[in-house]
């Protein structure tokens, strides 16, 4: 007997295709969702097991408890009703992107592809629509968005650190002289005006030697003195700098510091100087925007990553997130015209990362501003030792120990070497290496204090020289430099093994230095 086949019209074909879409519909590797979405809530016709998976339910859970788009699904408010307005003004939407909560809550991205009817008189729309969880991809892109944000923020400093180094360097040689006269003059016998001005100039003078040094922060990894560090001490020595202003400008100050934190191996005054920023950043925007404020300082033991992390959190205006990404980008500053540098941050983002820790950001707008710096700790546990150097105590001079000051800049090394003559020194004087090497030749010398930048002959060139003419000499060399930028010199540093000072250099730490050499 011959089976009999389906004719169109006997309904086999829309069974079959009814039957079809419903395997589709189960299977399918995308949440289908088929409801009504109004302002106030939803109403769900069908929820296929994929849906139910991605938002966390149980496969036999009913669908009409499936509700995607309910008001206490979304962790926007304001993210819903522009989903609602596009459906209603569009008909459709393709790859919506939405941070939606599972059904423990946890908040989560998806893509929504829908189409909607018309909205009804009470402004609800009919949807179907397929879901799709982006949580990974959405991770995976912010990741790769960080790390574009961190490259091109190293670009950044890399470039300007070119341009501050030879800044600094003409900075450095005034700034120097400046210092060396004022410690040369401090040390002599004056009446109170002529004391008080040259305290002022002394201090004043020192100030501008740690901008300095701060700023050339971006050229390299410079030395630096450091030692175990306890970061509670740093932050109640710096918060009692403030607590003045603080008072008479209505900020109060919320201390939450952690008992017990490891210390850190770090530059007690640089991390004193971003503590600083960062808490006079607080204030004012605190102050512009309510003229007063809270100030909340944290800080705590993060055993998974190893590093002690202090907050400086506010109650000001926060930072609109579009300028949040550009907020340690060098010279870019949210202050007036005259009222900000634009460095600020961008010089506590370099010492920062100087120290292996890192700075970021929270911040909503209308909310407060939270900056959180991550410092890695050692693990040892000595005597802690805060804030900035001081000033070492200048070594007893070795008498008549022959020096030769290499030195292009006349009004320095005037002031070197007449500090020398004064300690004791003999002193020769030469203005570049080519002039130095004639004198070399001609006298022998205990120590050869030698710029490192210098015109004609530098000092690079010159210590080579030396080498072949009078190798003798050589460990017996002390160079200076305000220019520290670049791979050739650093690395002419480390292979020399010559001792080295940073412009601007205190005249102790010059007058130790030389003394040390001339007893080898």
């Amino acid at each position: 007997m011959r089976a009999q086949r389906s004719e169109p019209g006997d309904g086999a074909e829309p069974r079959l295709k009814k039957e079809a879409f419903a395997r589709l519909f189960e299977a399918v590797h995308e949440g289908v969702y088929i409801g009504v979405v109004g302002p106030d809530g939803s109403a769900t016709l069908a929820a296929n097991p994929h849906l139910k998976l991605i938002f966390g339910y149980a496969a036999a859970v009913p669908d009409t408890e499936i509700r995607p788009f309910d008001p206490d699904r979304f962790v926007d408010p304001q993210a819903r009703l522009s989903f609602l307005e596009r459906l209603a003004a569009g008909g459709a939407v393709t790859d919506y992107l939405m941070r939606l909560r599972r059904a423990g809550q946890t908040p989560f991205w998806v893509e929504v592809t829908a189409q909607a009817a018309p909205p009804g008189p009470d402004g609800a729309v009919r949807i179907e629509a397929l879901v799709r969880d982006v949580s990974e991809r959405k991770r995976l892109e912010d990741q790769t968005r960080d790390l574009y944000q961190q490259l091109l923020q190293a670009e950044k400093m890399a470039a300007l650190g070119q341009t501050i180094s030879g800044v600094a360097h003409e900075l450095n040689n005034p700034l120097a002289t400046i210092l060396t006269w004022a410690e040369r003059l401090a040390a002599r016998s004056a009446d109170d005006v002529a004391r008080r001005g040259l305290d002022n100039i002394l201090h004043e003078s020192q100030r501008a030697a740690r901008i300095v040094r701060n700023l050339l922060t971006f050229a390299r990894k410079r030395q630096s003195t450091r030692s175990m560090v306890d970061l509670n001490q740093v932050v109640r020595e710096t918060l009692a700098l403030r607590a003045y202003e603080q008072r008479v400008a209505n900020i109060a100050v919320i201390e939450a510091l952690a008992a017990g934190l490891p210390q850190v191996f770090a530059d007690g005054h640089q991390i004193q100087q971003v503590l600083l920023n960062l808490v006079i950043n607080a204030e004012q925007a605190m102050l512009s925007a309510s003229g007063r404020g809270t100030l909340v300082v944290r800080t705590w033991h993060d055993a998974a990553s190893e590093a002690v992390v202090l907050e400086i959190g506010d109650d000001g205006p926060g930072i609109p997130e579009d300028l949040q990404p550009k907020i340690f980008d060098p010279f870019f500053t949210t202050k007036e015209v005259g009222k900000g540098t634009g460095l600020g941050l961008t010089v506590a983002y370099a010492i920062v990362e100087e120290h292996g820790g890192r700075i970021s950001l929270r911040s909503d707008p209308g909310v407060g501003t939270s900056f959180l710096v991550e410092l890695p700790v050692s693990g040892v546990r000595t005597p802690a030792s805060a804030g900035p150097r001081s000033q070492p105590a200048a070594a007893p001079a070795v008498k008549g120990a022959a020096v030769l000051v290499v030195e292009d800049e006349p009004a320095l090394a005037a002031a070197v070497a007449d500090a020398l003559s004064d300690a004791g020194y003999v002193v020769d004087r030469a203005g570049d290496g080519a002039q130095a090497l004639a004198k070399v030749a001609e006298r022998a010398y205990d120590v050869v204090i030698c710029d490192l930048k210098m015109p004609r002959v530098d000092g690079m060139a010159f210590f080579r020289a030396l080498v072949d003419r009078a190798p003798a000499i050589t460990s017996r060399v002390i160079f200076v430099t305000g220019d520290v930028i670049g791979t050739d010199a650093e690395r002419f540093l480390e292979e020399s093994g010559c001792r080295w000072l940073a412009k601007p250099f205190r005249l102790g730490e010059l007058l130790r230095a030389v003394t040390e050499v001339a007893e080898e």
